[in-house]
């Protein structure tokens, strides 16, 4: 015991050794306030059969509260359980009660006991608080111990005197206020009253502290809810316990469900499992708690409550019965001992859709639900007989397709989830591998969430199933069939299938007669009498009436052609009946057996017709996951025979786009017979590169994202025993976005049909601008990140790509319309894709433009270059014999850019002023006649030398303006605008300045201008006047502010003559007036004479 250490007083006298007596000391306290936490836990639909081993199965914070030799891990808790009957009893206690506190706060002596009545009415119980603000004692020698005091509770019923009901004696110490609450139950709620009564005397001794007070009193009225079809647990618990609510966890036996009458439930080896005994009757027995998934599931459908209220007339309970036999039979548990195949320990605790419900309680057991004929079909993938028999004859067109999964989706480890009994249900993983699948291609993991399952063992199973299942039933085969097979195929039937093109023989057709002994069938191809010998095992499987296939072994001889085709076949034991004729039959052997499929799914596609799908199935795959035995694959063809070689074999290239990128992709197929295939093996790779495989079982295979180059493939057909063919070898030259762009302009193939390649170019004036549309490109590399080039032509007639020239920046590819300067002659247009490379064609569309009469040239401000074309050259000469400009020889090659200033630079207004200029440039390019093999330097630079005519080659016009006037030096570049590229342009100015800039992006091309010429056009107008000359010296004429002129105007006089000879003299003439005088015959002498005059020019300032 710890022990607080208290100073008594100082000690007394003193010398050496001196000292006080012993150090009084402090017992700890012992007494503690307690308070109890009540919860109250739904835990399950009712009925369930309970906890599985009472207290033992209950868990609070993961610790059980019972040991399993009985001792407790906790003190101070009560347990209450209700199994969720229609009518179990309510839990009593403070779990669904109405309470009311009443204070009384009054200290009770010995002497004088504290009474309070009880207020409210059908009280059931009270709960009596008492505290005590201390309680210990002061012993002679100071220590401070413990101390006890003694009390009573006391009832009375209507005045009829007052019961001790409870007497307690407290016991310890508490230096600190401490409480204590008594429960009371009463017996009647009437009159009642309450007393505490101190039966201790009362203290007289200032040492000890033992006050008690009647702190207060709760009356509790309880609901008694029962809570019915509802499993619960009552938990009453110490808080000293627990530093907050625990978590709780319950191991329980679940919902009691009707299971078959012949049925017993193993409650000790395997609990839950079920067995069977005898025959059962289709009755059932009491409901019972089982883990059976089948008659849960049973259970879940047909419960009016809680399932889904499915009629049990629509259920066909044998087929759960027989799925709950399949699900209770024992299996290695893989430790040693053995486990049921399939148990069910589920929680559904959330609302869902009952088709994912179904799915998920079917998915437990390997099992499929489905609807069909009116009623819920049940099905398990399970070791099934094959129930129908399928070949050429009975399938539509005769012809069965086969598709398999991709390699990446064949795991080889499965990490399965599920829970453990041991960790009170947390989630463990089960880690499976298969081995040789692991080597061969690495680790590809899945993880699998194996719902309601406990036991790792069949953990472990759901892993290996899902993993052999993926690597060898890896095949499905899709076939139609008429409506004598459709309605009889269902979902998860298993079927026999003969194809003769796999198997190589034909082995199946059509009863022409029978008896239960003799079946004679309408073929005796691959049908010899060696077929039926002692050491192949023949059988023959036929369709019954019933539609259901049954199947007999052939005696060796048993088959025997016949001379009109057709073949008797007898069998070992009679069929239960006589097969029909018309039906189908097969043949099989050790050596060639059908192929087995599971249906997936069948369904109408049109009307008398049924699509069916179905997956490969393999009968010993079921000991291959339980017993670790090997996969066995039937002998399905004895297709020994190499296959021919493929032929004819082509590539289609395409582009497409993902994303933002646009990529080359090529769809390559081939010619075969498809006799003795089992896949085509194909290899290719682009110019040097190694191989890359593909396998398919179809003739085609598309290759994508692959570059420009040399293309090679190789195609080999291979039999099932991979066996392959010749292998065929084809090259093929990808051109990938290295391809010109298409621009088709013819509007009709060469047949008169439409052509759906054609490419539209219009043009409309709008607003004194050209308004071009053309039809989207239809290559996606134009589209995505491509361009679309316009040029003109001042020619009308024999214009070609190559003598026309840019009339506008290079517009996105993905555009169908531009607007441009109007002006006459053709307009043309190419595509150009991401890289760079044009259409070979080009679209063109002619327009003359008609003469406007509100403007008209002004020859002072137009420019006429050719023939002469003296502006200043950079990198340009002057063609001496043709009159043309053109690029300057460069060394032995040619300049690749090159600029001409206009001669006329600058162009001067008299004032600032708007005009329109319009240019005409007709430009050809073409490679030159010099450029002969022998002079070429870089060989391969070259593009060719076929007289083709390079594309590249443009020659753009620029002008720039000026408002300012000209300085007294002359304009310099700082006086004007920046260069901006113009066809026909509009511009307010002063003066400005004109050039040209070649380019070819090639020093062995030539572009040549022989017309170069830019017309400068502006408004005009007239003035008139009137004005009397001087004798004495020249009239001005002022034309007044407002209508000055652009340039200087043409001005004409009129007068009339007194004299023979007068003439008139115009000087000084400006945009902004004139001097006029009349002179006599002699020259000198000035007349007065009234003259009119009329002043034509362009502009008005």
């Amino acid at each position: 015991m710890t022990e607080t250490k208290y100073v008594a007083g100082a000690g007394g006298g003193g010398g050496k050794g001196g000292g006080g007596g012993g150090t009084p000391t402090e017992a700890d306290d012992t007494l503690q306030s307690i308070q109890f936490a009540n919860v109250l836990d739904l835990i399950s639909e009712g009925e369930i059969q309970g906890l599985d081993d009472g207290n033992k199965s209950i868990f609070l914070d993961s610790t059980p509260v019972q040991n399993a030799d009985g001792s407790n891990n906790f003190s101070g808790y009560s347990v209450t359980t209700r199994n969720g009957t229609q009518a179990q009893n309510h839990i009593p206690g403070d779990f669904a009660s109405t309470q009311v506190e009443r204070a009384v706060n009054v200290e009770v002596t010995n002497s004088t006991p504290v009474t309070r009545s009880v207020l409210a009415s059908e009280v059931d119980r009270l709960r009596v608080t008492l505290t005590i603000p201390g309680l210990q004692k002061v012993e002679d020698d100071g220590d401070i111990v413990g101390h006890s005091v003694q009390i009573k509770i006391q009832i009375q019923y209507n005045g009829g005197g007052f019961n001790d009901v409870i007497t307690d004696t407290i016991s310890g110490k508490s230096s600190n206020r401490y409480q204590r609450d008594y429960m009371v139950n009463l017996t009647s709620s009437t009159n009642v009253q309450v007393r505490m009564v101190r039966v201790s005397a009362d203290e007289t001794s200032s040492k000890i502290a033992s006050t008690t007070v009647f702190q207060s009193y709760t009356e509790i009225i309880e609901e008694k809810f029962s809570y019915p079809n509802s499993a619960l647990v009552a938990l009453r618990f110490d808080s000293r316990e627990f530093s907050s609510i625990p978590s709780r966890k319950y191991l329980i036996r679940g919902i009691k469900i009707k299971i078959p009458s012949n049925a017993t439930v193993d409650t000790t080896t395997h609990l839950g499992r079920i067995t069977y005994s005898g025959i059962w009757d289709g009755t059932f027995q009491a409901a019972t708690w089982t883990n059976d998934p089948a008659w849960c599931l049973y259970d879940l459908l047909t419960d009016s409550r809680y399932g889904c209220s499915v009629p049990e007339s629509s259920l066909d309970k044998y087929d759960f019965f027989s799925v709950s036999q399949y699900c209770n039979a024992l299996v290695d548990n893989g430790k040693g001992g053995q486990e049921p195949r399939f148990s069910l320990n589920m929680l559904i605790n959330t609302r869902a859709e009952v088709y994912n419900v179904i799915q998920e309680m079917t998915a437990i057991f390997r099992g499929i639900a489905y609807y069909g004929a009116g009623s819920l079909v049940l099905n398990q993938d399970r070791p099934t007989d094959s129930t129908y028999a399928l070949g050429p004859s009975n399938v539509i067109d005769g012809n069965f397709e086969y598709s398999g999964t991709a390699q990446k989706a064949r795991h080889t480890v499965a990490t399965v989830a599920y829970q453990n009994y041991d960790t009170q249900g947390d989630t463990e993983y089960e880690y499976v591998e298969d081995h040789e699948a692991v080597a061969k291609y690495g680790i590809i993991n899945k993880n699998i969430k194996a719902i309601g399952c406990y036991s790792q063992g069949q953990a472990h199973r759901i892993g290996k199933w899902t993993l052999l299942s993926e690597q060898n039933l890896t095949e499905t085969c899709q076939f139609a069939v008429g409506i004598d097979s459709g309605i009889i195929l269902r979902p998860g039937h298993v079927i026999d299938i003969a194809d003769p093109v796999r198997s190589g023989v034909r082995r199946s057709g059509r009863v022409r007669s029978a008896t239960t002994t003799q079946v004679v069938v309408d073929n005796s191809t691959n049908l010899a009498v060696s077929t039926a010998s002692s050491t192949n095992d023949p059988k023959l499987s036929v369709m019954l009436a019933s539609g259901i296939a049954e199947t007999r072994s052939i005696p060796a001889g048993g088959i025997q052609p016949q001379a009109n085709g057709t073949a008797t076949i007898d069998v070992t034991t009679a069929f239960g009946q006589a097969p029909t004729a018309g039906s189908v039959f097969l043949v099989q052997t050790s050596d060639i057996q059908s192929q087995q499929f599971r249906v997936i799914s069948v369904a109408e596609s049109e009307e008398g017709v049924y699509g069916v799908s179905a997956a490969a199935y393999n009968a010993t795959i079921y000991d291959a996951i339980e017993s670790d035995n090997e996969l066995t694959d039937r002998d399905i063809t004895n297709l020994s025979a190499v296959p021919n070689q493929v032929d004819t074999i082509v590539s289609e290239e395409f582009l497409y786009e993902t994303g933002q990128g646009v990529f080359v992709g090529t769809s390559i197929s081939w010619q075969h017979d498809r006799i003795n295939i089992s896949e085509f093996r194909v290899q290719y790779r682009i110019d040097d590169d190694n191989f890359e495989t593909l396998v398919t079982s179809s003739p085609s295979v598309t290759i994508r994202d692959i570059r420009a180059g040399t293309l090679q493939v190789q195609v080999q057909a291979r039999n099932y025993l991979n066996r392959g063919s010749i292998i065929s070898i084809e090259s093929f030259s990808i051109q990938g976005k290295t391809a010109p762009p298409q621009l088709d302009t013819s509007e009709t193939l060469s047949g008169g049909a439409a052509n759906p390649n054609y490419i539209t170019f219009d043009m409309i004036p709008v607003n004194g601008q050209a308004k071009l549309t053309w039809r989207q490109s239809l290559d996606l590399d134009v589209r995505n990140g491509g361009h679309v080039r316009l040029r003109h032509s001042p020619n009308t007639s024999n214009v070609t790509w190559s003598n026309s020239t840019s009339i506008s920046e290079e517009i996105a590819g993905s555009a169908t319309e531009a607007y441009a300067d109007l002006k006459s002659g053709t307009y043309s247009m190419k595509f150009i894709d991401s890289g760079g490379r044009e259409s070979v064609n080009f679209a063109l569309i002619e327009y003359t433009k008609p003469e406007l009469e509100s403007t008209e040239e002004v020859s002072a401000l137009s420019a006429t270059e050719d023939t002469a074309f003296s502006g200043t050259k950079t990198n340009l000469s002057v063609d001496g014999v043709d009159q043309e400009l053109e690029m300057a020889a460069n060394g032995s090659a040619l300049h690749t850019t090159g600029e001409y200033a206009f001669s006329g630079n600058p162009y001067t207004l008299t004032h600032v002023g708007s005009l329109r200029l319009e240019s005409t440039l007709r430009a050809r390019s073409y490679f030159p006649a010099t450029d002969l093999i022998d002079d070429a330097i870089d060989f391969d630079a070259i593009p060719d030398f076929d007289g083709t005519t390079p594309t590249t080659c443009d020659v753009k016009l620029y002008v720039r303006t000026t408002e300012l006037a000209p300085p007294g030096g002359g304009y310099v570049d700082a006086n004007f605008t920046s260069w901006r590229h113009f066809n026909n342009a509009e511009i307010k100015c002063r003066a400005f300045e004109l050039k040209a800039e070649f380019e070819t992006g090639d020093d062995t091309a030539q572009i040549s201008v022989d017309q170069l010429r830019v017309k400068a056009l502006m408004p005009y107008r007239s003035l008139s006047g009137a004005v009397t000359t001087s004798t004495s010296a020249d009239v001005s004429v002022a034309f007044g502010t407002g209508n000055q002129f652009y340039v200087d105007p043409s001005v004409g006089i009129i007068f009339n003559a007194v004299n023979t000879g007068e003439f008139y003299k115009i000087v000084n003439l400006s945009s902004t007036g004139f001097d006029v005088s009349v002179y006599a015959s002699n020259g000198t002498t000035r007349l007065a004479r009234t003259v009119r005059w009329n002043a034509v020019g362009h502009g008005k300032g």
